[in-house]
């Protein structure tokens, strides 16, 4: 299976042309003529993930997040995006990112993020319709979706825990941990920029990564619901690529090619530990986020 063709069937997934005027999605290292057997899947580049390719003989690392999303000046091997790029090159290793394009699309990150966590198919719609003409028919920002039965906060969040991989972080919650929730929304990665979308939509919670002091404040000031949990970044990322796996396998099959893919289970969070939660702290949160209520 030639480069190109896997590329032309990826990108009939998640079209470039749909991505962030901002972002930099695309083939960054590689000959599209060359043959591919053998594709590792991972978050993003870095010298570990580079390093596995290499070692794994693989002729593509397919990643989420861009390489060079910046401008640099050099790829010296005295920078660690030198060495990741030389480290490829020299290997025979191509490397490519869906970024955006991949976020919003119909089997991208949002969606696998939502069923990951138990959201029901057939109740799924965007967060946020996309309204650029290029994209596909149910593409849009985020998921939201029901849950089959109606569980606690606590309960979800226990259950969006158990399904993401595990990271220093874990799973952050704001709000009545007793309290039941169903109907759930969902952004992979950063996501405070669409709260008020989530208040909008109604929805009793809103799971995302990376929320941020101030505005999580403001956002709960306002009303109790809907309530908040914050992963971390790379892990409600990661469970796209087990189903982007299937995805390639199926595109060269139907082509009559074998292709061998691989996922990555390297964790590329920022965050290695933390020390020092403090129970009082969380029992303090607790009593805060349950007031009394009428009988």
């Amino acid at each position: 299976m030639l480069l190109s063709d896997l590329l032309s069937d990826l990108e009939d997934r998640y079209p470039p042309s749909t991505a962030a005027e901002w972002d930099a999605v695309g083939l960054l290292v590689g000959d599209p003529a060359h043959e591919v057997h053998r594709v590792l899947l991972a978050v993003e580049a870095t010298e570990l993930t580079a390093a596995e390719a290499v070692e794994l003989d693989a002729d593509l690392l397919l990643v989420h997040h861009p390489l060079l999303l910046r401008g640099v000046t050099t790829i010296a091997e005295t920078t660690a995006k030198g060495r990741v790029l030389t480290g490829l090159v020299r290997g025979g290793c191509a490397l490519y990112a869906a970024h955006t394009n991949a976020d919003d699309a119909p089997g991208g990150v949002s969606e696998a993020l939502a069923l990951a966590v138990g959201l029901d198919p057939a109740t799924l719609r965007p967060l946020v319709p996309a309204t650029h003409p290029a994209a596909l028919p149910g593409s849009g920002t985020g998921r939201v979706g029901e849950l089959a039965e109606p569980l606690t906060l606590d309960a979800f969040a226990r259950r969006v825990a158990a399904a993401l991989p595990a990271t220093a972080q874990g799973v952050r919650i704001a709000g009545d941990r007793d309290a039941l929730v169903r109907t759930v929304a969902v952004c992979g990665g950063s996501g405070d920029s669409f709260l008020s979308a989530a208040r909008e939509a109604g929805v009793d919670v809103y799971l995302t990564a990376d929320l941020r002091h101030h505005p999580a404040t403001d956002f709960r000031a306002h009303a109790e619901k809907p309530y908040l949990l914050d992963a971390a970044h790379w892990a409600s990322e990661w469970v796209w690529l087990p189903g982007l796996a299937d995805q390639l396998r199926a595109d060269a099959e139907a082509r009559g090619a074998r292709l061998e893919v691989h996922v990555s289970t390297a964790r590329t969070d920022a965050w290695a530990a933390s020390v020092g939660a403090d129970p009082a702290a969380t029992a303090a949160a607790e009593a805060t986020d349950r007031p009394e209520r009428p009988a």
